[in-house]
């Protein structure tokens, strides 16, 4: 019985191939089931490329620019925004890193970070080119001192990341005022690199592109990367699979302050002089850029060029509301408002 079954069964599902074969339409198996073609906002929308829609914001926001003011003045903006919107890349890839290490994770100290880091380092350089090196190793320990002083006000004294990294910002902001006094300018050659230009593109854009792809490459083909990743998709199935929990968080808030650290010297170079506030409009821009370009708020899931396409879209709309007249309020209230919508459609997504 078993075996007249098999052979019946058998020859049922040759027969249309054969058919197929010998020249004739293949027609569809009774009770096969055929998927509708997709809409096209569908497609989009599943797409596993959320960085796109930042960028697509980018482009639509300097389209309005351009028909508003003008493709010359449009062009101009663009010029301003690969300098400028470049110190917001920075800022984000350091916050993407530490909000990729999962729920609760943030790091609030990076505006002191780079006011002290710019101040130490300009003042160790006495204005002189060959104190340059000096200068950046100093920054570099600044930073690496916050990002471990950050790490464990959370490891040992189990304070969450918000109040941690905030109370470290207060006392790393009182050391950068103690610092401040007599502030010589940045060396010319630091001011040169900060200013200059290679194939159209500034300096400091290149540098944060280079810094980047590392990036990039860290986060999608190392172990370190994947250790992350998995610590912020769940903690202790990470320390279960083998994962270092605490070695790479360390590295996370130390990384994210190295990078403060290197964004505080970049400012004070273009700026012509390190200043105790050049940091602070950065905290609420850090947390912008990761959240917009579609680095999942949850943790796990960075995006190095999403924190690309969001400082370029916030950059050209806080352009925009400048020569609308807008004020320092109303561009923070449009930020708000981003991010609200931005993690309440990708709350929706994960539901769906």
């Amino acid at each position: 019985m078993s075996g007249n079954m098999s052979g019946n069964d058998t020859g049922t599902r040759a027969a249309p191939a054969a058919h197929a074969a010998g020249g004739g339409s293949a027609e569809p198996l009774a009770g096969s089931i055929e998927e509708p073609p997709m809409a096209l906002g569908a497609r989009l929308r599943s797409l596993e490329a959320p960085w796109l829609w930042s960028f697509a914001g980018a482009v639509l926001v300097w389209l309005v620019i351009a028909g508003v003011f003008g493709f010359s003045i449009a062009g101009n903006v663009v010029a301003t925004a690969l300098v400028f919107a470049v110190f917001m890349v920075l800022v984000g890839l350091g916050q993407m890193i530490v909000i990729t290490a999962g729920p609760g994770n943030i790091d609030l100290s990076m505006p002191s970070a780079i006011a002290l880091s710019g101040v130490l380092g300009v003042q160790l350089m006495q204005g002189q080119d060959g104190l340059i090196v000096t200068g950046i190793a100093v920054a570099l320990a600044v930073g690496v001192l916050v990002g471990v002083a950050n790490y464990l006000l959370i490891r040992v004294l189990r304070i969450p990341p918000i109040i941690a990294t905030l109370s470290s910002s207060f006392i790393v902001q009182s050391v950068a005022i103690t610092q401040s006094r007599g502030m010589p300018p940045p060396p010319p050659a630091l001011q040169a690199f900060a200013n200059a230009r290679m194939i159209g593109l500034p300096d400091v854009a290149w540098f944060a592109l280079v810094l980047s792809v590392a990036l990039a490459f860290v986060l999608h083909r190392t172990v370190f990367g994947r250790g992350l990743s998995a610590l912020g998709q769940n903690a202790r199935a990470a320390w279960l699979a083998g994962v270092k929990v605490e070695r790479v968080r360390c590295v996370t808030y130390v990384l994210s302050a190295i990078i403060a650290a290197l964004t505080g010297l970049l400012l004070a170079a273009v700026s012509g002089g390190a200043a105790l506030d050049m940091g602070v409009e950065y905290m609420l821009i850090s947390v912008a850029v990761v959240v917009i370009g579609g680095t999942e708020v949850a943790g796990g899931k960075g995006t190095v060029a999403g924190v690309w396409g969001a400082s370029l879209f916030l950059y050209l709309t806080n352009a925009m509301l400048n020569a609308l007249g807008a004020g320092a309020g109303v561009r923070s209230i449009v930020y708000g408002v981003l991010i609200i919508a931005v993690v309440v459609a990708s709350g929706r997504r994960v539901r769906q």
